[in-house]
């Protein structure tokens, strides 16, 4: 017994020294700590560092810094940055890049300018202190931004220009922190100095954005299915691009950021791979690095001496006037109202992810103090409340604002909510594609499951077709789960098929259906055969008609062709915004060959309900030589027909040749044809 009380004893001697019991006691905090705090509303990166400091060495001293606990805090570091790369909206910062740049400009140069001579002149730190210190100001981390995008304003343009400021200051910041570090080393800033730093720069980045992008689209496409080596694959990429940075002479955090960007359009944000990387994320990697975080913060260092509250207090002082300047600016030149001025500062006063990177990598190489130390995790604090809140409260009076100034808007969007897509099964090989296909174009807003139907013949042995093919579907039940999207499976017994998937449209009043291209496409001469046109004709809503042999995050862009008056059927407006939704997903352009009046309408929608579209526009009406547009297409590129049912204002005779020449002329293109709504 009393041998038990000792290895018990020295189980729990402080600091705890079994890995299995450290790790164990990390994911109970990760798991517990956010519960105990949520009722009083603090945000979920500030329990975690409150429980690192807690536990850490200048706390109770339940755990100590060691080899484990600094390789995990080294991972999601790196993980966080990787992210903050994979998350930018590039087509956002396409369609509003120079409003993004004009306000990264201010909310990078304001605060480092405020910032630097309050360091070194009031504080009393060197030139390089002070100057990483001074660059810490500039970066802000969208904490805030889930707020925004709960409460449906995120499509407001003063949040598009801040989320797109953000690939501004997060490069130039991690730019400043590889001459900062060059400048602590011995030698300096001499000229060999920045010769290596530009030659291996523009090597390294040759690899990134030319050499990764392409090993990444062979992988995801001769791979296609090994689903889990995805994710292996692409944290392998983030480690060897961290380690690529260090031998390119700058921090491995900004190899990880810009990992996050070359793979940035291969993975689309509704993706199961993308749902994977910020599971693990934000489940471990991420909440071990703010406890470890929490476990550098010294507390009898804050509680010393006046210095370190005065130098915590003047940091958050800077950071939040910076930040408000750069905001109020930005309304000056752009003349927005109060309420986007503040949702601006809302979104970018919050400090967390650049902010601990550049501070971490500063403190570690002994530029910067315990005090900047200290008082840059009391800043953190400071900053994600006050951005929290004040996101939150700008986020709804810009709601209100759009209600006032719109009701229709909303009458629309309450609409959109209720979105529901039917999507048949005909042949299982291709059907995996058609539903990652459903999962992009889903609006994330609406509460309805995806339905996926299959219709089997009412004969002797429809009972035994229907289980076979529940058991069939059940795969794809597991691959809809993984992009955390809801699947509505059901098999039902009709004559004909195409009159089962009319049925099941009227009785789910599904919105659009997405269907495979027709297996008579074998025959190019009859692309829509009977059982197609049996479809088309027994269904009014929106039908999606697919065809692809390659990843749909393996294209580069959208051709999209629409004959004249089509702005004028009911559908418009929801492949309009499909066709919009798609293109942020795999973050590509989008070209339109149409007329000058459904040009004039698609930019008239884009404007009123506030999206974000990378539009070209090529005027074409010329329908007899349809062959025309694959006069600038790629092997890479999407072609989308809109056609017209028999007897819709659009209808003309020629529509009905498009399908056989689409089959006949672009083999290799994956290719789609909507048929819009119907009144």
């Amino acid at each position: 017994m009393n041998e038990f009380l000792e290895i018990l004893k020295h189980e729990f001697e402080l600091p705890l020294s079994n890995p299995v019991l450290v790790f164990a006691l990390i994911l109970l905090i990760i798991l517990v700590s956010p519960v105990l705090l949520r009722r009083i509303k603090i945000p979920g990166i500030i329990v975690l560092i409150i429980s690192g400091i807690i536990i850490g060495p200048y706390g109770t001293g339940l755990l100590e810094q060691n080899t484990a606990i600094d390789l995990f805090s080294k991972i999601g570091l790196l993980y966080i940055m990787f992210i903050a790369g994979l998350e930018l909206d590039m087509n956002q910062f396409k369609v509003n890049r120079n409003k993004s740049l004009l306000f990264g400009l201010f909310t990078f140069a304001i605060p480092l300018i405020v910032g630097y001579p309050v360091c070194y002149y009031l504080l009393g730190y060197d030139f390089n202190a002070s100057f990483l210190t001074a660059s810490m100001f500039a970066t802000h981390t969208l904490i805030a931004y889930p707020i925004v995008s709960k409460m449906g304003v995120s499509k407001n343009e003063a949040i598009a220009i801040t989320v797109g400021g953000t690939i501004l200051t997060d490069t130039a910041v991690l730019i400043i922190l590889a001459v900062i570090m060059g400048n602590a080393q011995d030698g300096g800033l001499t000229m060999d100095f920045w010769i290596r730093l530009v030659v291996s720069l523009t090597i390294f980045c040759g690899i990134m954005f030319y050499l990764v992008p392409k090993i990444a689209k062979w992988f995801f496409t001769r791979l296609e299915k090994e689903k889990h080596s995805h994710y292996i694959f692409v944290l392998t990429v983030v480690f060897l691009a961290a380690f690529l940075a260090e031998l390119a002479g700058v921090e491995d955090i900004i190899g990880a950021f810009l990992a996050g960007l070359a793979l940035n359009r291969l993975i689309p944000h509704s993706s199961a791979l993308m749902n994977r990387i910020e599971f693990m994320g934000n489940s471990l990697f991420i909440p071990f690095f703010l406890i470890s975080v929490g476990m550098l913060v010294d507390i009898s260092v804050i509680l010393s001496g006046y210095m370190a509250i005065v130098v915590a207090l003047t940091l958050s002082a800077v950071a939040l006037f910076g930040k408000w300047a750069a905001a109020f600016f930005t309304q000056l030149v752009f003349k927005y109202c109060a309420a986007q001025r503040k949702v601006i500062f809302g979104l970018s006063s919050g400090h967390a992810a650049a902010t601990l990177a550049v501070i971490i990598v500063g403190f570690n190489a002994g530029i910067i103090d315990k005090n900047i130390l200290n008082g840059t995790i009391i800043l953190i604090l400071i900053t994600s409340i006050i951005a929290t809140f004040a996101t939150e409260k700008a986020a709804e009076k810009l709601l209100l604002e759009n209600q006032e100034s719109d009701p229709e808007v909303i009458k629309n969007s309450e609409n959109y909510k209720k979105e529901s897509i039917l999507l048949p099964l005909a042949n299982i090989v291709n059907f995996e594609k058609l539903l990652e296909f459903a999962i992009l174009i889903k609006d994330k807003v609406s509460d309805n499951p995806v339905s996926i139907l299959s219709v089997v013949p009412n004969d002797e042995e429809a009972e035994v077709n229907i289980a076979q093919a529940q058991n069939k579907l059940e795969d794809f039940v597991r691959q809809a789960s993984a992009s955390e999207t809801d699947v509505d499976v059901t098999a039902t017994i009709d004559q004909d098929v195409a009159s089962g998937i009319s049925r099941k449209s009227r009785e789910i009043i599904a919105d659009l259906t997405v269907l495979g291209w027709p297996a008579s496409s074998t025959n190019e001469n009859d692309i829509i055969g009977d059982k197609m046109a049996g479809i088309i004709r027994g269904t009014r809503n929106t039908i999606f008609i697919c065809e692809t042999h390659t990843p749909w995050a393996t294209h580069e862009r959208l051709i999209v062709a629409a004959p004249q008056k089509s702005a004028e059927m009911a559908g418009f407006e929801l492949w309009v915004k499909k066709v919009i939704k798609f293109s942020e997903e795999l973050s590509i352009p989008i070209l339109l060959y149409c007329d000058k009046e459904t040009q004039t309408a698609v930019e008239k929608l884009v404007e009123k309900l506030k999206l974000r579209a990378p539009f070209e526009f090529k005027e074409f009406k010329n329908w007899e030589d349809f062959l025309i547009i694959s006069k600038n297409l790629s092997a890479e590129d999407i072609i989308m027909f809109i056609s017209a049912r028999t007897g819709s204002i659009a209808h003309r005779g020629i529509l009905e040749q498009i399908p056989q020449k689409m089959g006949m002329y672009f083999k290799e293109n994956t290719k789609i044809i909507v048929y819009p709504r119907e009144k």
